[in-house]
């Protein structure tokens, strides 16, 4: 055998990936770490980069631009609001350029914490619903709480009403089986990018993490809640999880409806004709906000750089919530930048989250935090769920986003960005109560850690972009 012919081919594939990974515009540093792994480890590389490597979906991109052309076309032209406050213009117009997000509003905002009053809430409104329910969730269990809700859509669908589920075909617990009453009294049951064998196993890593309900495209809902007992009940013993969910009225509501149709029409064979009664026209209330969603359909990351911008930009405070606090070096600098020049920023986290490896990846950066100032906090009661994010005094931020890599550039999420001291004064004040209920961790606590679990922290560190 010609050795030439060996060392050609070696050569090809070298070139060859590293046009491949090249393409996905990572950080230098990791695009040629793929590259060596894929070139000298084929067998190992291959599959591991067909499962978690892409970062963007090319032609499934394409795909969606169409159907939010037509989503666009179908809620005509939006007033923008002359009256933006100065203080937060520059979000407002960095989440509009990125996303097509104009300042909206709301005739009514409310903020849940609890998920028994959030679900309770979300319930009475299926039931008064006069055309429509669209519901998105990434977790949809089949237990008391998943079963209660299902059902009532289920009565909804036999009255009549138009019933739209998806579910996240990973994420979510159950199957087509489950809602085969709801399906069969009328309503309609899809499935988030389902995963397939061969070249299409490579989207598995893309998932929606949103969770949406909307109600005759008036009555909106989104945050960080699922469809599961652990949010309302609680399991097992342990107390409900401490989330937040938001309710709204109004226009706003016409962005979430954006949001769901769009899903809804890619995870579909048959097209959904846009009904005006989807996007019916709303006044405009005293509520400012802005829905920002994020996915890897897009060629940019709106939610990662409307994050990043926000904490870059603040004067007085950052305070976050985050079960998954393991930000990218973009963040992490941009918080530690924030914390030395004064600001007061200080990060919510369970003391125990609900995955092992996830919790140790968040112990990892606390070094980072406690060395530039900042104040680091574990929420011990339940499980804490929330993702919020409050800036100075004009910015409020509470949807499904994560600070996380999977979160800023996998997954498909969206946000309510709220506007004015009115939302932020309220969100200052939930977070100070849940801070009555954390313990601040100090330099002694860290002092005390065994170097077994400081390896361990490390090690979790190291996979964090893959959490």
């Amino acid at each position: 055998m010609q050795w030439w012919i060996v060392w050609l081919g070696e050569l090809f594939w070298i070139v060859g990936v590293g046009i491949w990974v090249a393409t996905d515009r990572r950080a230098p540093a990791s695009t040629l770490a793929w590259i060596v792994v894929l070139a000298f480890l084929p067998l190992v590389g291959l599959p591991v980069y067909l499962l978690v490597g892409p970062r963007r979906l090319r032609r499934q991109r394409l795909r969606y631009q169409g159907l939010s052309e037509s989503v666009a076309a179908a809620l005509g032209s939006v007033e923008r609001h002359p009256d933006i406050p100065p203080d937060v213009a520059r979000q407002v117009r960095l989440a509009a350029r990125l996303d097509e997000a104009p300042l909206s509003s709301a005739t009514s905002l409310t903020h849940f914490r609890s998920g028994a009053a959030a679900f309770a809430a979300i319930e009475e409104d299926i039931a008064a619903a006069r055309h429509h329910v669209h519901l998105e969730f990434y977790i949809w269990s089949d237990d008391c709480t998943g079963r209660r809700i299902r059902d009532l859509l289920t009565e909804r669908a036999r009255a009549g009403i138009e019933v739209r589920v998806l579910v996240d075909s990973v994420g979510a617990g159950v199957n087509a089986a489950f809602f085969s009453a709801l399906v069969a009294a009328g309503g309609h049951y899809a499935r988030f990018n389902p995963p397939r064998f061969g070249l299409r196993l490579r989207l598995l890593n893309f998932r929606s993490h949103r969770k949406i309900v909307v109600v005759d495209g008036e009555v909106g809902y989104l945050g960080g809640m699922n469809v599961c007992d652990e949010q309302t009940s609680g399991v097992g013993g342990d107390s409900p999880w401490r989330d937040s969910q938001l309710r709204m009225e109004g226009e706003a509501v016409r962005w979430l409806q954006r949001s769901f149709l769009e899903n809804w029409q890619f995870s579909t064979p048959s097209p959904l004709a846009i009904e005006p009664e989807y996007l019916p026209g709303q006044p405009r209330g005293d509520h400012w906000l802005q829905i920002v969603r994020g996915g890897p359909d897009r060629a940019v990351f709106p939610i990662h750089e409307f994050f990043f911008t926000a904490i870059a930009g603040a004067d007085e405070r950052i305070w976050i919530s985050s079960p998954y606090l393991v930000p990218d070096e973009a963040t992490l600098l941009a918080l530690r930048s924030a914390a030395h020049r004064g600001v007061d920023v200080r990060l919510l986290v369970p003391v125990r989250g609900d995955h092992r490896l996830v919790t140790a990846a968040v112990r990892s950066y606390y070094d980072d935090w406690l060395a530039c100032g900042a104040r680091v906090f574990e929420y011990g009661p339940a499980m804490l769920h929330a993702k919020t994010m409050l800036v100075d005094r004009e910015l409020a931020v509470v949807g499904s986003a994560n600070v996380d890599n999977r979160s800023f550039r996998l997954n498909f999420e969206i946000v309510a960005a709220v506007y004015g001291e009115e939302a932020a004064d309220d969100l200052a004040e939930e977070f100070e109560e849940d801070l009555e209920m954390a313990h601040e961790i100090l330099p002694s606590d860290l002092a005390s850690r065994s170097r077994l679990r400081v390896l361990g922290e490390v090690g979790a560190r190291l996979f964090s972009a893959l959490l």
